[in-house]
């Protein structure tokens, strides 16, 4: 979901009073998180999120002795709260992490997974033989919610290399869920975006819409239920998740949605059950690998397309000295975007979950299939759009290249989404991505618990083909592009990076990684400089400071056609919300949020330099 800052500077919290379920009161005297700075720089650790009280968490930790895992379980566990309609136990992600002792990268992939019972048809409407439009009837379903797995991400990082246990990791989580965080502009609007989607649950509505009515900017909202969830998970461990009680109630929100009697949406139903809650695991899995001007890159292997598609991407760029061209930029981003636009013809065509499709992740990353996907480049002309994938089945990095059939995709991820990045002292990084799909996942908040259901099925090709790799299937998972992906030189931490932004995830990762190492910017600049998505269409998605800048050059001298951005769920014009910490020669930690993009993000450093 987007992620956007929820706190305003200088207000107080509220008094502890409200319901059950959510509360919102006016601001008081006790003093929270509300300090957002993009940049910060020192030693002992770091975060960057997109949320202050968020990253506020994480420094707890690390201040107590967590390590980095520790930390990004709590940061997460707080924008549950602070974020809900971005991320949260109702979600899923992707989990890759740099272990300072062995010097490896490791990943959880803990992408949400389809029902045992779903349909090739789960997206037809049966009264029409049509598929349902897809927002905001299709999104607002049962049938769109997958499995959860986040809360089985968190227990296995824990697990694997966490130093606390998950009710301690929780516990600032509970904290602000309990005592509430301040209502900004942002938050009601994104409240008023969905409103007539949460009206069409009556647990929805209860929560976010209480007396009938949007939160006030400057009240405080508490989510009581949600505190008691997480104090029950931190005392019976994440099996209270995925059996008992709440998953036999998340099952049945699924399956029976807590519909309000006057919503006009059709609100189709889902076939999950408590056992497909009892049978999820988040997979522990290799890193994708590539090595870029001297960095070793890793990112996240199927089922998400973000290593494949970035790295991909960058041993396509490897081909050419674009440093050379560092004083000319709009010829950077030329290949930048033609780059991109190769490499997510082959995400289109190959790409999905690889328990159910053998997908060549091992080609797809290969230099010398970049080499050759590089003959397809142009470095004085635009092609034209889609461009066809390359043939991973022949391929010997010399030009011309023999192309494969053409893919039958349409993307529909969609933009919501959280990221973090996070450091310690002893060297340890968690690059993590999160998300319940769009603003607001499901719309399902399950009744009494203070969560919002996911609609990750939605990033299935909502159209059925038994040729593609992106196909609805019993227990797979959707194809993503989140893209946690962290750059090693000679073997140590240089630089972590992620961001939310559907498919854009990929671009946004891509160029910041262009702009920091080929065009020289600061991590910080590589992040603020405006933003441009190609993504194998007709026009380039583009920020409009992107356009301002660079429309002129790429469109005449090149030929990109260039397009403003925006989505069909808000009328926010930006692409991304990255977060970053790069890791200094002098020993210090760079942690770098977005200085205005989602309202700017937090970065916080344990002891800051002086």
């Amino acid at each position: 979901m987007p992620h956007f800052g929820r706190r305003l500077a200088a207000v107080t919290a509220a008094l502890a009073i409200g319901v059950t379920t959510g509360a919102v009161s006016p601001a008081a005297a006790d003093p929270r998180q509300t300090d957002k700075n993009p940049t910060a720089t020192g030693y002992g650790g770091a975060v960057s999120t997109v949320d202050p009280e968020a990253s506020a968490a994480a420094i707890e930790v690390l201040r107590k002795g967590g390590n980095a895992v520790d930390a990004a379980v709590a940061a997460a566990a707080t924008l549950g709260v602070t974020e809900p309609y971005s991320a949260g136990i109702g979600g899923g992600g992707y989990f890759v992490y740099y272990d300072a002792k062995s010097g490896k990268v490791s990943t959880i992939d803990g992408r949400e997974t389809a029902p045992a019972g779903i349909k090739p048809d789960a997206f037809i409407n049966p009264a029409t033989s049509k598929p349902y439009p897809f927002t905001p009837e299709l999104v607002t379903s049962g049938v769109s919610v997958g499995v959860p797995g986040t809360p089985a991400t968190w227990e296995r990082a824990l697990e694997r290399w966490g130093s606390i246990s998950l009710g301690d990791a929780l516990k600032p989580a509970i904290k602000v869920a309990d005592r509430g965080f301040v209502v900004d502009d942002t938050f009601r609007n994104q409240t008023k975006d969905n409103q007539t989607r949460f009206e069409a649950f009556t647990s929805t509505k209860d929560l976010y819409l209480q007396g009938g009515k949007l939160p006030e900017v400057g009240s405080v909202f508490k989510n009581h239920d949600l505190a008691d969830t997480y104090r029950m998970l931190a005392r019976d461990g994440m099996d209270a998740f995925y059996t008992g009680p709440l998953a036999e109630e998340i099952a049945n929100t699924v399956q029976n949605p807590p519909k309000s009697p006057d919503t006009k949406l059709p609100v189709p139903v889902g076939s999950m059950t408590a056992e497909d809650l009892e049978n999820y695991k988040a997979v522990d899995q290799d890193p994708t690998h590539v090595n870029y001007r001297g960095y070793d890159v890793y990112g996240m292997a199927p089922s998400s397309s973000g290593g494949t598609t970035v790295g991909e991407s960058l041993n396509i760029l490897d081909v050419f000295d674009l440093p050379a061209l560092k004083a000319d930029q709009p010829a950077v981003l030329h290949h930048y975007l033609e780059a991109s636009a190769l490499a997510f013809a082959d995400r289109g065509k190959y790409v999905g979950d690889p328990a159910f499709v053998k997908v060549p992740t091992k080609a797809l990353t290969d230099p010398v299939f970049g080499k050759e996907r590089a003959c397809e480049l142009d470095p004085n002309h635009a092609a034209p759009k889609p461009v066809l994938p390359g043939d991973v089945t022949s391929y010997d990095g010399t030009c011309p290249a023999g192309p494969a059939a053409a893919a039958d995709e349409k993307d529909t991820e969609n933009i919501s989404t959280t990221n973090m990045t996070v450091s310690d002292k002893w060297g340890n990084v968690v690059e993590y991505t999160l998300t319940i799909e769009q603003t607001g996942g499901s719309g399902m908040v399950v009744p009494g618990r203070g969560f919002l259901l996911n609609n990750e099925l939605t990033d299935f090709s909502t159209v059925y083909s038994a040729t593609d790799p992106n196909r609805i299937e019993p227990g797979k998972r959707p194809r993503s592009s989140m893209s946690p992906t962290i750059l090693l030189e000679d073997g140590k931490p240089f630089l972590a990076l992620g961001s939310p932004g559907g498919s854009t995830i990929i671009t946004t990762v891509l160029q910041t990684l262009v702009n920091r190492i080929d065009l020289g910017m600061s991590t910080p600049d590589a992040i603020a400089a405006p933003r441009a998505s190609q993504r194998n269409t007709a026009s380039v998605t583009a920020e409009p400071a992107f356009i301002d800048k660079y429309g002129t050059a790429l469109t005449s001298r090149f030929g990109h056609k260039l397009t403003p951005s925006g989505d069909s769920f808000t009328s926010a014009s930006e692409i991304g919300a990255a977060t970053a910490i790069e890791f200094l020669k002098d020993g210090r930690t760079l942690a770098a949020a977005e200085p205005v993009r989602r309202g700017g993000g937090s970065a916080l450093v344990v002891t800051p330099s002086k």
